[in-house]
């Protein structure tokens, strides 16, 4: 019996023994010695790689989940409670003037994903013939030389011609290289070709009525928090960046009530 219980003793003793550290210990220790991780590191460093990897995926998984989450909950605000810019009288507008749906872009004209909004809103117009307009509104950004400039030209192209302030934008952005590469000459060329009066360009390019509207623009963008290009408001609901045309159609979809509206539990 007296056997028995030294046994049961020395068990006990063995069990504390072996007992696995805290991680307040294992943390300790690590700061103590940090080679203790490298050594394990080098002694599998592919299951390492596989762990930071995994990681790293979940990581960023949870902040897009995070984003999703916060976009849709702000998107909900702003069908409740539209943005509200201004379009002025005589301002000009692409697509029918009784549409549904007002989509307006602000831009840049030199900005590489502004011209990839272009397209999408090219791909927008010819899928809701009838139900969007458009309004092009200015953002050029201090880093694009040419921004300024080129918004000067298409609102001096817009004073003549509606159809050929659009016919410039489309040549803007459609050769978006020459701009920077032929600068002013380029605008120039743009111009002639969308039909513009030259004559009348060069007059009106320096106009006060042209920089006040592009001041108010800018200054619109600024007030609806646009601090990058392109940014667009479909009937007052934001899109900040060049998202593609899916991202358009579920906005535009739920304004005009053909299946996009918020699902409700």
């Amino acid at each position: 019996m007296k056997a028995l219980k030294l046994f049961g003793i020395g068990a006990l003793a063995l069990s504390l023994v072996n007992c696995a550290p805290s991680a307040k210990q294992l943390k300790e220790a690590v700061e103590k010695d940090p080679s203790i991780v490298f050594a394990a590191i080098e002694k599998a460093p592919e299951q390492f790689i596989e762990v930071v990897n995994k990681a790293a995926q979940n990581a960023q998984k949870q902040a897009q989940e995070k984003a999703v989450a916060e976009e849709g909950k702000k998107r909900d605000e702003e069908f409740a409670n539209p943005l509200k810019p201004a379009v002025e009288e005589g301002r000009v507008v692409w697509g029918p003037k009784d549409a549904k749906v007002t989509i307006i872009e602000y831009s840049d004209f030199e900005c590489p994903y502004c011209a990839k909004g272009h397209s999408t809103v090219e791909e927008v117009m010819k899928a809701y013939p009838q139900d969007v307009k458009v309004v092009f509104k200015h953002l050029p950004l201090d880093f694009h030389p040419m921004a300024m400039p080129a918004a000067r030209y298409f609102e001096a192209v817009a004073m003549q011609d509606g159809a050929k302030a659009k016919k410039f934008y489309d040549i803007i952005f459609e050769n978006q290289g020459d701009l920077r590469s032929k600068k002013e000459g380029f605008l120039k060329d743009a111009a002639k070709r969308a039909g513009a009066d030259m004559k009348k360009v060069e007059k009106d390019l320096n106009s006060e009525a042209i920089t006040k509207r592009i001041e108010a623009d800018m200054e619109e963008a600024r007030k609806f928090n646009f601090s990058g290009t392109p940014g667009f408001l479909i009937n007052g609901v934001s899109l900040r960046g060049a998202y593609p045309f899916p991202e358009f159609k579920e906005i535009i979809d739920r304004h005009l009530g053909k299946g996009g509206e918020k699902k409700t539990e």
